[in-house]
C-alpha cells in the first residue's frame, strides 16, 4: 500500500499547485480543472494503478462548483478523493470516459442534474431527464415551481 506522502509527492512533482486535505477518512486532493485530465492518466497507471472510479459527483457553491472524483487501487488498497473547482458560469472539464469506462454514465448524470459539459464525452446527452427539460435540478439557483424548495 502506498502512503498518503508517497501519493502527495508524486501529484505535487505534477501539479505544483495542488493542496491536500487530510482531515477525513481518506486524501482529499485539490487539483486545477485545466491539468486534471493529464493528472487523471498518470493516477490510472503505474505506480498507483488507480484503477477504479466509484464516485463521481458535483458539489454547487454558488459561485463556483466542485467536480469530486473518488478512485481507489484493486491491486493496492489504496483511496483518494480527488477535487476540481470548475466555473459555474461555463461549467465544464474534460471527460474521463476513457480512462475508466465508469465515467460515461456519472458524466452525463452531473450534465444532466448539474449542467456541467465534458468535454471529448462519446455520448454527451442527458441521462435522466427529458430532453426539453429546461434547467439542471441540482444547482442551488434551479427554480422549481412544482415544489417550491429554495435552497
Amino acid at each position: 500500500m502506498m502512503t498518503n506522502e508517497e501519493i502527495k509527492a508524486f501529484i505535487s512533482g505534477i501539479q505544483p499547485s495542488a493542496t491536500y486535505d487530510e482531515t477525513g477518512e481518506w486524501l482529499n486532493i485539490h487539483v486545477d480543472a485545466s491539468q486534471w485530465k493529464s493528472l487523471a492518466n498518470l493516477l490510472r497507471n503505474a505506480p498507483f494503478n488507480f484503477d477504479y472510479l466509484f464516485s463521481l459527483t458535483c458539489i454547487d457553491w454558488k459561485t463556483h462548483m466542485t467536480m469530486v472524483y473518488h478512485l481507489s487501487s484493486t491491486l493496492h488498497r489504496h483511496t483518494i478523493v480527488l477535487k476540481a473547482k470548475v466555473d459555474r458560469a461555463d461549467a465544464q472539464i474534460e471527460s474521463v470516459s476513457d480512462i475508466w469506462k465508469t465515467a460515461e454514465f456519472h458524466e452525463r448524470e452531473v450534465y444532466d442534474l448539474f449542467g456541467v459539459r465534458f468535454s471529448n464525452h462519446p455520448d454527451m446527452r442527458r441521462l435522466i431527464l427529458t430532453d426539453d427539460f429546461e434547467g439542471y435540478p441540482l444547482r442551488k439557483d434551479f427554480d422549481d415551481p412544482v415544489n417550491m424548495i429554495k435552497l
